[in-house]
């Protein structure tokens, strides 16, 4: 399965699975990167579940990443003297900066820069959007708002400001030290939260110098209106569904999904489809249709990556929830019309700029009907450039780094697999055509299309597409996986 399956799946882990054990059963199921949520857990707590990812990747001999997903900043209510009130539409309430327990009247909010954003007209969102409240009157010290949904306020709600630009960063204090240690535990990707500006994917790639690949969290309506901004400077990017759910109406969420998946791939750059996928195995066995037809849209829109939540974290199913969204996408992906429905989404515009060794090498593919692309890559770079032209064969990445080879576990359609840097042009084939026979994505005598630089070993160096055939496997060798 994992050498069949191009889009990956995202398993975020909490108390109902961050024990060794259901880590490697998650891994089996199909998992190919884990979601670390810092919003939830201790220091210590990380630490255990990395050393289990660790050693589940070692166990089935597959490069599994790690996603550490920062909290960014919460917005919240103060408390009420009697716990809750209740608002009707046309009841008017103060929020402001007194911190003195609220009444039906005024509650604290201590966020000064919300006050400092909002003008009359721009609304508040309480509880993910179950109360509305719209400005009146504003001033820096707080503000008059009327309710435009009725509810229930209680004790330390969240709230929204979908059409405030905050200044503020996205990086807590808090963030900056889960940021420090998810470094120190050599995590693969850190995902920030709440963007609004490209400013604030500069600030996190500063910090993070390097030493992992950046992701942007795709949440707000100003992240949106600034996407090209955003996607230039992220090495990766998530369709935050939750949060973005909250902050635009219902029907503009598919939308955006759209505009977010095809901006990535233009670019070239993973992304991922997040939030509710298979909600209801929260508790069920089994998906609603409507569930299953939402992960197969994402795969037909081209996604790299879909997201599990709840479901693994704190679902009572979080094994068959990763093997359901595996049957799905092999499912979907063996639609003889995806490829075609994977183009049309991303339209006909012949514009856009497109890698002249990734698209020789894809087209070589097809007209040989080779049985895979096998990129020799010291960054990563080139099998992503692959995996941009969405080819129908999979691409077997061959890498001396063993850390490249996990980032690539979000990568659509690629497999990595660890390989030292090729002597010669003879020793580059016979490395990709027995490394394409032991992994099971090519049979002894299939076509392959080889992808290389030369120099060999040198990163960016990507000139060379080569036809070759896959050798048989040594005695003992793993036999390959039915195609």
């Amino acid at each position: 399965m994992p050498l069949r399956r191009r889009s990956k799946i995202v398993a975020t882990l909490g108390p109902a699975s961050r024990d060794r054990a259901m880590v490697l059963a998650l891994a089996r199921a199909g998992a190919d990167v884990f979601r670390l949520n810092f919003s939830h857990g201790s220091h210590a707590d990380h630490a255990e579940t990395v050393a289990a990812i660790r050693s589940a990747g070692l166990e089935i001999d597959r490069p599994l990443a790690i996603l550490a997903d920062l909290q960014g900043p919460k917005f919240r209510l103060g408390r009420f003297a009697e716990g809750r009130v209740e608002l009707a539409v046309g009841d008017e309430i103060r929020l402001d900066l007194d911190m003195t327990p609220g009444t039906r009247e005024r509650v604290g909010m201590p966020h000064p820069e919300i006050f400092q954003a909002i003008a009359p007209g721009d609304l508040i969102l309480v509880d993910d959007g179950k109360v509305r409240l719209e400005a009146v009157t504003c001033s820096p010290q707080g503000g008059t708002f009327r309710c435009t949904q009725a509810g229930t306020l209680s004790d330390r709600k969240g709230v929204n400001v979908p059409s405030a630009d905050l200044d503020l960063s996205p990086l807590t204090d808090k963030d900056r030290a889960d940021l420090s240690f998810a470094l120190e535990q050599k995590v693969d990707y850190v995902a920030l939260s709440f963007v609004q500006r490209a400013a604030d994917v500069a600030e996190l790639r500063r910090l993070v110098n390097g030493r992992a690949r950046v992701l942007a969290k795709i949440e707000k309506p100003q992240a949106v209106a600034r996407l090209a901004e955003i996607l230039d400077l992220c090495d990766a990017v998530m369709v935050a569904r939750g949060d973005l759910g909250v902050e635009y109406a219902p029907e503009e969420v598919p939308i955006a999904q759209k505009q977010i998946v095809r901006a990535a791939r233009e670019r070239g750059i993973p992304v991922i489809v997040a939030t509710q996928m298979l909600d209801s195995m929260m508790v069920n066995a089994t998906p609603t249709r409507a569930e299953a037809s939402d992960v197969a849209n994402a795969v037909y829109e081209g996604a790299d990556a879909l997201m599990l939540s709840g479901e693994t974290a704190a679902g009572a199913h979080p094994v068959a929830s990763v093997e359901m969204m595996a049957r799905i996408i092999l499912r979907t992906e063996a639609d003889p019309n995806l490829p075609f429905l994977m183009q049309a989404e991303m339209g006909t515009d012949d514009s856009r700029e497109t890698d002249p060794i990734a698209l020789a090498a894809c087209q070589a593919a097809a007209a040989a009907r080779a049985a895979c692309l096998v990129p020799f890559t010291a960054t990563g770079t080139s099998a992503m450039r692959l995996a941009r032209e969405r080819p129908v064969q999979p691409i077997l990445a061959l890498t001396p780094d063993p850390a490249i080879a996990r980032r690539l576990a979000l990568v659509w359609g690629v497999r990595a697999r660890i390989a030292g840097d090729p002597a010669d042009f003879e020793d580059m084939a016979a490395r990709a055509t027995l490394a394409a026979t032991v992994s099971g994505a090519a049979r002894p005598g299939d076509q392959i299309v080889i992808v290389a630089g030369v120099p060999f070993g040198t990163p960016g160096a990507t000139n060379l597409v080569r036809l070759a055939r896959a050798a048989p496997a040594p005695d003992g060798a793993p036999g390959p996986t039915p195609r």
